[in-house]
C-alpha cells in the first residue's frame, strides 16, 4: 500500500484493438469509462480519416478531447463566475 493511504488499481483496457494495462487511483468503473471514450473518439477519427496511422489518429484524437476538456471548462469558469457574482 502507498504511503499515502490511496489504493492503486491496475486495469487491463483494449484501447483501439490494444490491450493497455492502466494503473490509477481511480476506480476500476471510471478508468473502463476513460478508455472507452478515448477508444470511440479514436474510432470516429479514423471512420473519416481511413488513412491515418496510429500514432496520428492517437494525436488527434487526443487534441479533439483537449479541445472538449477546454470548452467544458471555459463553460463551468464562466458558471462558477456567475454564482460567485450573486452570493451576497
Amino acid at each position: 500500500m502507498k504511503e499515502d493511504g490511496a489504493v492503486r488499481n491496475k486495469l487491463s483496457v483494449e484501447i483501439y484493438g490494444t490491450q493497455y494495462q492502466l494503473t490509477g487511483k481511480a476506480s476500476p468503473s471510471h478508468m473502463r469509462q476513460v478508455a472507452s471514450h478515448v477508444d470511440e473518439k479514436m474510432r470516429q477519427i479514423a471512420d473519416n480519416n481511413p488513412r491515418l496511422d496510429v500514432a496520428r489518429l492517437a494525436v488527434l484524437s487526443a487534441v479533439n478531447i483537449a479541445d472538449d476538456y477546454l470548452k467544458l471548462k471555459q463553460e463551468y469558469d464562466e458558471i462558477m463566475h456567475l454564482i460567485e457574482d450573486e452570493e451576497p
